[in-house]
């Protein structure tokens, strides 16, 4: 069988006025209303970026326990800094650092876990050496001349310690500065547990910010207080169990409007290091790049065109572009003619 193919002229047209489309962009979920943000793990795969940072995706915001963006995320994706321990709050490069950052950068994290070990992750900061850093090198830039931070306290694990940490801390902020303490424009927490448990330990904290009005001077300021849960996961279960959970807790959280942000851990692939202690059926992809069930439901769900087993182009093996490809198969067209 023959095929007839256009003549050379009108190839020669087409083939430039196709070069002269750009290939697809990925674009990031502006979605002004989504709480959903992405613990950055470290994930350097293409195909599992076009699905996070695609239109339809959940995600509105992320982090990386770090100060400084990274480069490979989409700028239109809002960045929220971490100053991880004392080094941090105290460098001589925080300021240029900070200013640096695009202007969707508005909130400051600090001080991860530092009632845990360096070992699993925290700062091991003590309540008093935490408060006087918190006071001389992170309010100030609460109201800095070059650029206002929204600023939260340390963010504890999620346990009696942790309470108990944050009281000590408390009490030491108001032993340096009798008038102000140490002020705060929102609260970060981690849990790592059952949705039971999240619901707890949010309400736990809640009561100690906002119904004591523990850490301010003044009671309306404590109510305008607002919750980031930068860290969750529930631990070494089964898939089911670990999607029950996640199904829950978004829609409690989503149904708070004191709940402005929270982050599930696990947005990298299944057998990634950092799944010794969580287990890998928190991890959003598979070990080969498709979606898994909870990624599916925290990118958007079947609603957002999110499923099970998806892949982004890239991990399909479609790494040419588009544009590429169709020129490659017009020109073997023209060679055949």
């Amino acid at each position: 069988m023959t095929t007839a193919f256009p003549s050379l002229s009108w190839k020669a047209g087409f083939l430039a006025a196709l070069a002269t489309i750009p290939p697809p962009t990925t674009a990031t979920s502006t979605t002004s209303t989504s709480k959903r943000g992405l613990a950055y793990l470290g994930d350097t795969h293409t195909g599992d970026d076009e699905l996070l940072y695609s239109a339809n995706s959940s995600l509105a915001w992320y982090y990386n326990w770090s100060p400084n963006a990274i480069t490979t995320i989409p700028s239109s994706l809002p960045f929220v800094p971490l100053l991880h321990g004392l080094a941090d709050a105290s460098s001589s490069t925080l300021q240029s650092t900070l200013g640096a950052l695009p202007s969707t950068s508005t909130h400051l994290l600090t001080f991860n876990e530092p009632d845990g070990t360096t070992d699993s992750g925290g700062s091991a900061i003590s309540p008093s050496d935490a408060a006087q850093a918190y006071i001389d090198d992170i309010v100030p830039l609460r109201t800095d001349s070059s650029r206002e931070w929204l600023i939260s306290h340390p963010a504890t694990t999620g346990s009696d310690s942790g309470l108990s940490w944050l009281r000590e801390f408390n009490a030491s902020c108001w032993e340096i500065d009798a008038e102000n303490g140490c002020p705060l424009d929102f609260v970060a927490l981690h849990w790592y547990g059952d949705f039971a448990g999240l619901a707890s330990w949010l309400g736990t904290l809640y009561e100690f910010y906002v119904t004591n009005g523990t850490s301010s001077s003044s009671s309306s300021s404590s109510q305008n207080l607002t919750f980031w849960i930068t860290e969750m996961a529930l631990p070494q279960a089964s898939a089911d169990e670990t999607l029950a959970m996640m199904n829950q807790s978004l829609s409690y959280l989503d149904s708070l409007s004191y709940v402005e942000a929270y982050a599930w851990y696990g947005t990298d692939r299944k057998s990634s290091s950092w799944d010794g202690y969580t287990g890998g059926n928190v991890a959003v992809f598979t070990s080969g790049g498709a979606l898994t069930d909870v990624g599916a439901l925290y990118l958007g769900g079947e609603k957002d065109g999110f499923k099970a087993g998806m892949k982004g182009a890239a991990g399909r093996g479609f790494g040419v572009s588009w544009a590429a490809a169709v020129l490659a198969t017009v020109g073997f067209a023209l060679s055949m003619s």
